[in-house]
Formats: structure tokens, sequence, C-alpha cells
């Protein structure tokens, strides 16, 4: 039974997930996590198992560990540091809103902190209502429905379980789209305009969209929601897809194969990134787009290159985000 000192509902801020170290034990233990979840990898269960055990934690931890040694930060990685930040601003935020001290718990579906842990916390504070964001602008089956899972296998552990809202996306909401406009807006504002804008998504098989997932096509969607907020035309923007493993067609087009045509082409000296599937800025966005295809972009002939930085805790997305939370508990009043 509650009382009046519990809070109304409680949030669980979940996003993928980062290494403990940057180092190579560490990372093996993130990957066999993540890679072992057939939401992520869709192939019979015992080649796969053999491919991951036998080939790629042998081989892709050092390196993947030193990518990771290049942007760690003194708060762990950066996706951790920014997911903290993020969640102590949306508690605070939450509470200047309401009056009330709704608790917001940080969870990652790989790693630490443990989504087992974000619902231990929240049920110990004595909370009947739940409210789940995952911080992945675009559903995935990939991201998104692994978050699902994760929850549903969790709570099998309470016999009493909260009333729970899901909330599957926000990439089509206006303030949403708004935010990232203003984001470009402002950096543009800043550093002058580029001759091409690239907004840049992270990638999954084609076979997965050709199996229903509709990641791809709502990444094109915020795409194009973004530019026509930005009153671009259609010459001077595009999206692609990052982050592309193994020998599989992904989805295209790729964002490294863009930026080596546009490197290429004498009318087009300064390119500009952003990537708006990225809550927060983490290993795909700072070594990946900021560094590795910038060398692509560059080594082609392009002459200038500019990252724009994630969401991350910008006062805006933090108080979208706080909309959205009180918008959906709003259901609970009615």
């Amino acid at each position: 039974m509650s009382n009046e000192n519990t809070a109304p509902f409680g949030v669980l801020l979940v996003n993928l997930g980062t290494p403990d170290k940057a180092d190579a034990p560490s990372v093996r233990r993130y990957l066999r996590e993540f890679l072992s979840d057939p939401r992520v990898i869709h192939a019979p269960r015992l080649i796969w198992w053999c491919a991951l055990n036998l080939v790629i934690l042998l081989i892709r931890p050092p390196k993947v560990a030193k990518l990771y040694q290049t942007v760690w930060t003194n708060r762990g990685s950066p996706l951790l540091a920014i997911s903290q930040q993020q969640q102590q601003d949306l508690q605070s935020s939450l509470q200047q809103l309401t009056g009330q001290n709704i608790p917001v718990e940080l969870a990652m579906t790989y790693g630490n902190p443990g989504i087992d842990k974000g619902i231990a916390n929240l049920m110990k504070s004595g909370i009947q209502r739940l409210i789940v964001l995952p911080m992945y602008p675009q559903y995935s089956g990939t991201t998104t429905a692994a978050v699902f899972d994760a929850i549903a296998r969790n709570f099998r552990a309470y016999p009493n379980l909260p009333e729970m809202i899901f909330i599957r996306d926000y990439w089509q909401h206006p303030d949403y789209q708004q935010c990232l406009a203003n984001s470009i807006d402002e950096y543009w504002q800043s550093h002058g305009k580029p001759d091409r804008l690239l907004l840049s998504f992270h990638g999954i098989p084609q076979s997965y969209e050709d199996q229903g997932d509709p990641y791809p096509q709502y990444s094109r969607d915020t795409a194009r929601g973004v530019a026509e907020r930005l009153g671009l035309l259609k010459d001077q923007w595009t999206e692609s897809f990052q982050s592309r493993f193994g020998r599989e067609e992904w989805v295209k087009p790729y964002t490294d194969v863009i930026l080596q045509e546009w490197g290429e082409q004498d009318d087009i000296k300064r390119v500009d990134v952003v990537c708006p599937a990225f809550s927060a800025d983490c290993l795909e966005t700072l070594e990946e787009i900021a560094e590795q295809n910038k060398e692509i972009f560059l080594h082609a002939g392009g002459k200038e290159y500019h990252y724009i930085p994630c969401l991350n805790n910008r006062p805006d997305h933090i108080a979208f985000l706080s909309q959205l939370v009180l918008q959906r508990a709003q259901a609970w009043k009615s």
C-alpha cells in the first residue's frame, strides 16, 4: 500500500551499455553479453556461438579496447558519463515541474548499471507505477525490443508488478525533431554552414528490415523532418547508415561510402555530420564518426569536416524528455 510520501511513478532510463573499463577483458565481457542476444544477431544459435566464442571474442576485444581508450574519460565511457548526467538532469527537471521527488534510475541493457539494479532500486522506493524510457528515438527490434525483453525477464522475480508504460519511440515527436534542428542551427551560427549535411544513423543488416524492422524507415523519416525544419534543399543533405559489421549487406547508403564519394567531388569542400539515432555521444560517434570517417573524407580530397555532437544533456533535450514522460503519465489521471 502506498502512502502520501510515495512518488506518483518512477522512471527507468535505459541505454545500450558500455564496458566497465577500456581494456580487453572488460570489452570481451561486454561484447559477449551484447552479441549473445538473439535480438541483436539473427543467426542459428549453435553456428553463432562458435563464431562468437571461437573467433570474434578472441580477435575483436583488444582492437575495440584501443578505440575505447581514445575516448575514455575520468568518469568512464562517454556514454556512461553522459547518461548519468541525463538521469540527474531529468530527475531534477521532473521535480521542478511537478513539485514531487520522482525517482529516475539509469540502466543499461548490457553491462553496468544493469536493468536488474535499476528495477530493484525503483521497487525499493515503493513506486507502483513505472515509465520505461529507452533512449532510442527510433524503435528497432535490435535495441528497444531488447529493453522490453530484459524488463520482462527481470520482473519475473517480483510477485507484485507495477503498472507500466513503455515508451516505444519518439522520433516522430515534433519537439524532438526541433531539438535536433536547434542543435544543428546553433552549431552553424558559431561555425558557418557546410556544403553538405550528413545525418548518419546506426545501421542494421538489410535482412532485418526485410523481415519487418521499421527502424531504417523511421531513420529516413527523422532525417527528412529535421532537414525540413532547417529549410534545406534535397541536394544539401542526405541520410546514411554507419557501424556495419561482418560480411552481410546492411541498410544503405553507407556513411563511409558517402563520405568517400563526397570527398572526391570538387564542389563539396565542407561536410558536417550529425547522428540523430544516438541520444548520447559514445564510441560510435566520438571515434567512428568524429575520427575514422573524418579521415575518410579528408583523404578522399575533402577540405573541412565537422561533427555536431548528440543532444546529450542539452537543456532543450532534457526539457523534451521531461515533457514526454509527463505526457505519458497523464494516462494515469484519466
